[in-house]
């Protein structure tokens, strides 16, 4: 056992040392392994060659490697072996094959993939993706939404949508209308694809507005994911006011999609140019009240046009009254990766800058409308 653990490990190039060690099943894991892994070599065997190595020997081709892991695996092995495929040897087919997306684990791995990869799908395809992102979104909708709506908490607001799938917040009527269209004639049944819930709203807090700005460039695709989610929670807070707003050097404006972070997140064009300054000079413009509202900006800080437009705006944001906070990250890690320099410059106009979580915002926020 331990010596076919240790070829297992090992991998090609081991035989001598293991040899005969495997059984049949084994032997099919070492395949599988070897199909992903073996990319590590170049051609002498040597760790460090070209990531985009032959597929070898095996001639195994994509879906039948996934078929293979599920098979062959526990279910913690394949989520890792999917997250090595898409992140550290980008075998893109996982997401492009109407096959694999019936097999593969939703994750967030998979989700960042289809939104690098969906505007290649065919229409069949993409709308096998969007299934899957939908079921990824409302995973994490459930995990986050306690913690951001826990400081804004209120009564139920039949007005507004929420993901929070409680059965409190349930909504009959409105669910069967929805889904209507899914009646199975056949059988004599109503499918529920789609479950309404309600809201919650604040009745002692006066609104406040909050403009989220959201820079799409593909470095910041955890931070656009975990944003549209945030936004969504907080569109269900009649307290709340929310704008969200996604830009590179364009400026994209969907606060309309709020109520549904799927049909928000596939409009995400990620990578291009940053205009950083340019987006919060938009957001500046949607401000009705400064002493009420908020401007969240989320990037790496890395402006691609003149600083000069960005501290500018910043400074006129914060002379206006209105709060300015800008976020290097936001997501569950809230690992930061930014411009320094450029969010000093900013933090000595009066914005304040962070990296934080989803919680961590929503606290934030709470903090400041009391």
């Amino acid at each position: 056992m331990r010596n076919a653990r240790w070829r297992l490990v090992l991998g090609e190039g081991s035989e001598s040392a293991f040899g005969g060690c495997l059984s049949d099943i084994d032997e099919k894991r070492d395949k599988a392994l070897g199909y992903l892994y073996s990319r590590e070599y170049n051609a002498r065997n040597v760790r460090g060659g070209s990531r985009q190595g032959s597929l070898g020997d095996s001639q195994i081709i994509v879906p039948e490697w996934i078929n293979d892991v599920h098979d062959l695996f526990p279910q913690k092995t394949i989520e890792r072996l999917e997250r090595d495929a898409l992140e550290r040897y980008e075998i893109q087919e996982l997401v492009t094959n109407p096959e694999l997306l019936q097999r593969a684990t939703p994750s967030v791995t998979l989700l960042k993939a289809v939104l690098h990869t969906k505007h290649l799908m065919n229409q069949n395809v993409l709308g096998m993706a969007r299934q899957l992102v939908r079921k990824v979104v409302d995973e994490l909708m459930q995990k986050l939404a306690r913690q951001v709506e826990s400081p804004l908490f209120g009564i139920r607001d039949r007005q507004h949508r929420s993901y929070r799938k409680i059965a409190r917040n349930f909504d009959v009527k409105a669910t069967i209308r929805r889904n209507l269209r899914h009646f199975d004639t056949s059988r004599g049944l109503l499918v529920i694809q789609d479950p309404i819930f309600n809201s919650r709203i604040r009745v002692n807090a006066d609104r406040w507005q909050v403009i989220i700005l959201v820079d799409e460039s593909g470095s910041m695709v955890n931070s656009v994911i975990h944003s549209a989610i945030v936004a969504s929670i907080f569109w269900g807070i009649k307290a709340l006011k929310t704008h969200l707003v996604l830009f590179d050097t364009n400026i994209v404006d969907v606060t309309a999609d709020c109520v549904d972070p799927v049909e928000m997140l596939m409009k995400v064009q990620l990578g291009g140019g940053t205009d950083i300054g340019k987006a919060l000079a938009y957001g500046q413009s949607l401000i009705d009240n400064p002493r009420k509202a908020i401007v969240i900006l989320i990037t790496d800080f890395y402006e691609g046009a003149d600083p000069k437009r960005l501290l500018g705006t910043t400074h006129g944001i914060v002379e206006s009254g209105a709060k300015l906070l800008g976020l290097a990250a936001l997501d569950e890690q809230a690992n930061p990766n930014y411009d320094k320099a450029i969010a000093q410059r900013m933090v000595n106009l009066g914005a304040e800058v962070a990296a934080m979580t989803p919680g961590e915002l929503a606290a934030w926020v709470g903090e400041k409308i009391r």
